[in-house]
């Protein structure tokens, strides 16, 4: 009765059909019966979207940009990038802050073009993002209006996986989180020493991510976390420094 339950909420929808890669998402996900394998066994999708601002009812996706890791190594040549075009119109200040035009804007296909081809780049992927909680919900609210249902996937934050770290290595994580841009995506990457790509370009931030997502594998590695559930774990029992 609960798994009947868990099923209608995520492929119920009073706006669209479900699309079948949504169907096939939820199906999968509901066939896990947890993530006890090594880390390097699984496949990620780091993902980034550029958004007109965070009101999750007005604003929207313009950009998603995304790459592919196996065997904890980054697949150049499995990226996905798409410009998209707003519904209602052209924010300005936003646009220019991720140094797109209204007019590129104008020729980007629409949301319910890019989603689905989104959802299928990442298929049964584990996903992966910095502050990925923001994209998430505006990639669910999207797919709950254009394909029926939620994408279900399990995910992991590059914010909490650095908080992680720097509590259990540093010691210094409930004092590092209150220093100003600590935990934003450059000033992790310049805290680490990571290689530095373009801001404000959803595939160069989801690049940028994913090698900040593979030195924090690396680093929490070495201090015993070897499954995909330790990870899932180290990042939840972590929120608190948020506070």
């Amino acid at each position: 009765m609960v798994m009947k339950k868990l099923v209608t909420t995520l492929l119920s929808s009073k706006r669209k059909p479900t699309h079948p890669l949504i169907i096939q998402n939820n199906q999968r996900f509901l066939a896990q019966t947890g993530f006890p394998g090594l880390l390097r066994e699984y496949e990620f999708v780091v993902f980034d979207t550029e958004l007109t601002g965070f009101n999750r009812k007005r604003d929207e996706i313009v950009a998603i940009g995304a790459v592919r890791i196996q065997g904890l190594r980054i697949i150049c040549g499995q990226t996905f990038y798409a410009l998209v075009r707003p519904d209602e119109r052209f924010h300005t200040t936003s646009t220019l802050v991720h140094r797109l035009t209204p007019q590129e804007l104008r020729g980007a296909v629409g949301l319910p073009e890019v989603l689905p081809r989104f959802v299928e780049f990442c298929g049964d992927a584990v996903l992966v993002g910095h502050y990925v909680g923001l994209d998430l919900d505006f990639l669910a609210r999207a797919t709950r209006r254009l394909m029926g249902g939620h994408l279900a996937a399990p995910h992991l934050d590059t914010i909490r996986l650095a908080m992680a770290y720097h509590e259990l290595i540093h010691k210094e994580g409930r004092e590092y989180a209150h220093r100003q841009g600590a935990y934003s995506l450059s000033g992790l990457t310049k805290k680490f020493g990571l290689p530095s790509f373009d801001a404000h370009n959803a595939l160069q931030d989801s690049i940028q991510t994913a090698y900040l997502f593979l030195y924090l594998t690396r680093k929490l590695a070495d201090l015993g976390l070897r499954t995909l559930n330790d990870f899932l774990s180290a990042g939840i029992k972590r929120t608190n420094l948020l506070s």
